[in-house]
């Protein structure tokens, strides 16, 4: 894939498909985020979460094979945490 068909298809994800699946992205970054304050005794924000996810996607392609997902879906989180910082 090229570049602009990694942020394409985050774009795609963000906007229609994780939406129908997961509901609005504030929404659901803020219950996660609450949910992570909670277990761990320490505030996180929604854009925290985006954050960290984007994070977690880096882990990924350090480890296996190439997925793609882990790049789509890394800039996806940093489109939602930057959404969450611009809100």
């Amino acid at each position: 894939m090229k570049a602009h068909d990694y942020l394409n298809t985050a774009s795609i994800l963000v906007s229609e498909d994780r939406h129908h699946t997961h509901g609005d992205k504030l929404i659901n970054h803020s219950n996660i985020a609450k949910l992570w304050s909670a277990y761990k005794d320490t505030e996180f924000t929604a854009k925290d979460v985006a954050m960290m996810m984007a994070l977690l996607k880096v882990a990924r392609t350090k480890l296996g094979d190439h997925n793609a997902d882990d790049y789509v879906d890394g800039a996806g989180y940093l489109s939602i945490a930057g959404e969450i910082a611009d809100a």
